[in-house]
C-alpha cells in the first residue's frame, strides 16, 4: 500500500520518459528513426532555427554563386581582349497589325523619300536609305514610270516576312481592299455601280460600299448618274465588318489634296503671272477660280473689254481659263485675277480714232443722274455730261435721250490712262452765231406787188383842183 501512495503523490515518477516509451514502444524501421531523430534536434534548438530563417533562400543562393564566379574569373584580366564598340540601338518600330496595313492616317507613317534604283519585272526598286530597300508595283504609276535616280515620295505598305522584303505603295494610291484593312482614313479604289436614294452605290474590290452624294464632287452634283462606271479614289469615312457597312468619301480625298496643293502653290504666285484655272462657282459679282488649289475673285468687270451684263455670257462653273493675278494679299490670302487684260485693248489706239472736236456716231448704253454713257465701239465708252445733252436746263436726261438710241456726239476729251472719254451733243461755239450772220447777210426776198388798190381813197392822186 505505501508503494502504492508514492506513485500517487509523484506524476514524474507516473509520467514515463520519451526514452521509455521509445523503448517500450514497438520496434520501427530506420526510415522513422532518421524522422524521429531530426525533429527532436528542431525542437532541442529553437533558437537556431529562427536564426536560419532570418537568412532568405536567394541571398543564400546568391552569396554560393557569387563564391563561384569570383573563383572562376580569379586571374582573368579585361584588358587583354578587344572589346567592340556597342551597336547603335536602331529605333523600335511600332508593330503594324495585319489588318492596319497601308493606314497612314491611323498609324502615324509619314511619307517618306526614297531613290529609284532600277526596274526589275513588275516592281520598281526604292532605296530608302541606311540600306534599305522596297519595292512599288509598276501598277501604281498612271503615267511614265521614273527613272532610275529620281526621288520619288512613298508610304510603307507593310514587310513581308517570308521574302524580306519592304512593299511600298506610291503617297495617296489605293490600298488592296478587304474587311481586316478597311479603316476609317483608308484610300480605296471604287467603281460607282448604280445611284441610289442619297447618293450612289460603289464597288470597292467586291465589297459594295454607299458614298453620299454631297461627298461625290466639290462642287454640287445635280445628277449623280453621270458618275456611274467612273472609277476614282476615295477615302474611308466608316467601316464595320459585322455590319458589312462601308462608306467613303471622294469629296474629303479632294479637299486634302488641294491643302497640299495650296502651300505649295502661294510659295511660287506672284503678281502679274498667268496661271491656268477652273471655274469653280459663279456669282452676280464675278466668277471663283482655282488655279493650283488657291481660290480667286474674277471680277465681272474684269471678264472683258466689252460691258458684261450677267457672267454667264462669259464663263460657266467647270471652264477651264487662263486669267492675269492683278492683285495679291498676303494677310487675307485673297487673289484678284483679270481675264480681259489678257486681251488687245481697244483703248491702246483711241486717241487716233477719236481725235479731240470729231463727231461720232455711238449707242446710248446706260443712262444715270450725271449723265449717259455711250458707246463708242465694243469696249470703249464715253460719257455725256447732263450739262452737254442740252443748251436748255435739263430735267429729266430720258426727256433728251434713251437707251439703245443712236446719237452723233462730238468729242471733247480723251483719256486713255483713265479710260475716259467725254462726249457732247451740243454744237460747237460760235457756230449758232456763223448761222445767225449767214442768215442776215442773205438779202430778204422781195414783196409780191399789190394789184389790188387799198380801200380808202388813192391818196394825193385823188385830189382835184379847186
Amino acid at each position: 500500500m505505501p508503494e502504492a501512495n508514492d506513485q500517487s503523490t509523484n506524476p514524474a515518477a507516473s509520467s514515463p520518459t520519451p526514452q521509455a516509451a521509445r523503448s517500450s514502444a514497438p520496434p520501427s524501421s530506420p526510415r522513422d528513426a532518421a524522422i524521429d531523430e531530426a525533429m527532436e534536434t528542431a525542437l532541442a534548438n529553437p533558437s537556431q532555427r529562427y536564426a536560419s530563417s532570418e537568412l532568405p533562400l536567394k541571398r543564400q543562393w546568391d552569396s554560393d554563386l557569387d563564391a563561384e564566379l569570383e573563383a572562376a574569373m580569379s586571374g582573368f584580366d579585361p584588358k587583354t581582349f578587344d572589346v567592340a564598340s556597342p551597336r547603335a540601338k536602331r529605333p523600335e518600330r511600332p508593330p503594324v497589325a495585319k489588318g492596319d496595313r497601308g493606314q497612314e492616317r491611323s498609324q502615324g507613317q509619314a511619307p517618306r523619300m526614297g531613290r529609284v534604283i532600277s526596274v526589275r519585272g513588275r516592281s520598281l526598286f526604292i532605296d530608302l536609305g541606311g540600306k534599305s530597300e522596297g519595292v512599288v508595283p509598276l501598277d501604281l504609276f498612271e503615267g511614265e514610270i521614273p527613272a532610275p535616280g529620281t526621288d520619288i515620295e512613298v508610304v510603307v505598305d507593310h514587310f513581308d516576312r517570308s521574302e524580306g522584303i519592304v512593299h511600298l505603295r506610291l503617297k495617296g494610291s489605293a490600298i488592296e481592299a478587304n474587311w481586316e484593312n478597311l479603316k476609317q482614313g483608308a484610300i480605296v479604289e471604287a467603281k460607282v455601280t448604280k445611284t441610289i436614294k442619297g447618293g450612289v452605290e460603289v464597288d470597292v474590290d467586291g465589297i459594295r460600299g454607299f458614298m453620299p452624294i454631297s461627298q461625290i464632287d466639290l462642287n454640287r452634283v445635280e445628277d449623280a448618274a453621270s458618275f456611274v462606271n467612273q472609277k476614282f479614289r476615295a477615302i474611308v469615312t466608316e467601316a464595320n465588318a459585322r455590319e458589312k457597312n462601308l462608306v467613303v468619301s471622294r469629296r474629303e480625298l479632294l479637299e486634302q489634296e488641294r491643302a497640299e496643293m495650296r502651300e505649295k502653290t502661294w510659295a511660287t504666285l506672284e503678281e502679274g503671272q498667268i496661271r491656268e484655272g477652273v471655274v469653280r462657282s459663279v456669282k452676280d459679282f464675278g466668277a471663283f477660280v482655282d488655279v493650283g488649289g488657291v481660290d480667286g475673285l474674277l471680277p465681272i468687270g474684269e471678264m472683258s473689254w466689252v460691258r458684261v451684263s450677267k457672267v454667264e455670257d462669259v464663263i460657266r462653273p467647270g471652264d477651264k481659263v487662263t486669267v492675269k493675278i492683278l492683285r495679291i494679299d498676303q494677310v487675307t490670302r485673297k487673289l484678284t485675277f483679270g481675264l480681259k487684260q489678257l486681251l488687245q485693248s481697244p483703248w491702246e489706239n483711241v486717241e487716233e480714232t477719236y481725235p479731240r472736236g470729231a463727231m461720232v456716231k455711238g449707242k446710248v448704253t446706260k443712262l444715270m443722274e450725271f449723265g449717259a454713257f455711250v458707246e463708242l465701239e465694243p469696249g470703249v465708252e464715253g460719257l455725256i455730261h447732263i450739262t452737254e445733252l442740252s443748251p436748255t436746263r435739263v430735267r429729266r436726261i430720258t426727256d433728251i435721250v434713251k437707251p439703245d438710241q443712236e446719237v452723233e456726239v462730238r468729242i471733247l476729251k480723251v483719256e486713255p490712262d483713265v479710260k475716259r472719254i467725254s462726249l457732247s451733243l451740243l454744237p460747237v461755239k460760235g457756230q449758232e452765231a456763223v448761222e445767225e450772220d449767214e442768215e442776215d447777210e442773205t438779202p430778204p426776198a422781195p414783196k409780191p406787188e399789190r394789184k389790188i388798190p387799198l380801200k380808202g381813197g388813192l391818196g394825193d392822186r385823188d385830189k382835184k383842183p379847186l
